[in-house]
């Protein structure tokens, strides 16, 4: 008898590599036992039963075990940073938060700080208004002939977290 063309039709796998299914909790003539290969009594022998994550047995686990590290200040004042040398990127010679937005510096709204260096020089007479500024970036940038102005911070601008401030103590309308 000639061999049959293998087509998607009648495509099987060869004889023996293929397992059949487990069948559990059919009983002792299923060969594997009256407790369906689940053990003994309890939660994992149930239908239902999952692990919660991170559960390690009944064992101290990693996350009570490892101390407490830090603090996290809740009303910190996240500043967008600017280095003294990126300022030659900015045109004109009046720095404000709107340029440097504008020239691509900086993203978003929020405070502005500029950060010098040592030996850092300003690019040229800068006359600079931002909310904040370190100390070697106002050197440098009066000793170029500049000057500088700190912006007063706004109540939005103090915080870091989004959308409005909930009201402390607040009742609901009855």
């Amino acid at each position: 008898m000639p061999k049959e063309a293998l087509h998607l039709g009648n495509l099987k796998p060869a004889p023996g590599s293929v397992k059949g299914d487990k069948r559990i909790g059919r009983g002792r003539g299923s060969g594997h036992g009256d407790r369906a290969t689940k053990g003994n009594k309890g939660a994992q022998s149930r239908s239902g039963y999952k692990r919660r994550a991170r559960f390690e047995g009944g064992q101290m686990p990693l996350q009570r075990r490892l101390p407490k590290r830090g603090f996290n200040v809740p009303d910190r004042t996240e500043y967008r940073e600017v280095k003294l040398g990126d300022l030659a990127r900015v045109g004109g010679t009046e720095i404000t938060p709107e340029s440097l937005r504008k020239a691509g510096l900086v993203n978003g709204r929020g405070p502005v700080v500029v950060l010098g260096s040592v030996g850092a020089e300003a690019p040229r007479s800068l006359a600079v208004s931002l909310h904040r500024i370190t100390a070697s970036a106002r050197a440098a940038i009066e000793g170029a002939g500049g000057s500088v102005t700190i912006l007063p911070l706004e109540a939005e601008d103090r915080r870091v977290k989004k959308g409005p401030a909930k009201p402390r103590n607040a009742r609901p309308a009855a």
